[in-house]
């Protein structure tokens, strides 16, 4: 059993399936990042040569949020949360997923700190 697969073996079958298109999404989109799964943060996160850890991908029981690390720093209707530093996009099984926004979030976010 991979890392990946032993993450979401705690999660509903609607919620590994969103997951595993956003992670195959990432990684067509964004060639250029490195995904590495954290067992111990429930996460995939993903990491810039130069611009570090930019966005991680964490499934949770009723939805998937994508968290944008310095997420405070961008603009986007998409974006929720008040916390010093991250924000995040929730996601829910059956729901559109805007990933032409969610691209140049990540062109963004890359050209922060990259």
């Amino acid at each position: 059993m991979t890392d990946l697969d032993e993450l979401l073996s705690r999660f509903p079958a609607d919620i590994v399936m969103l997951t595993r298109q956003l992670l195959d999404w990432l990684g067509a989109e964004r060639p250029d990042l490195t995904a590495k799964v954290r067992l111990g943060w429930g996460s995939v996160n993903f990491h810039h040569p130069r611009a570090g850890f930019v966005v991680a991908v964490f499934p949770f029981r009723d939805h998937v949020s994508l968290i944008f690390q310095n997420g405070r720093l961008l603009d986007s209707p998409l974006l929720v949360g008040e916390t010093k530093q991250v924000r995040w996009i929730p996601m829910r099984p059956g729901e559109p997923i805007a990933f032409d926004d969610i691209g140049l979030l990540l062109v963004e976010a890359i050209a922060l700190v990259g």
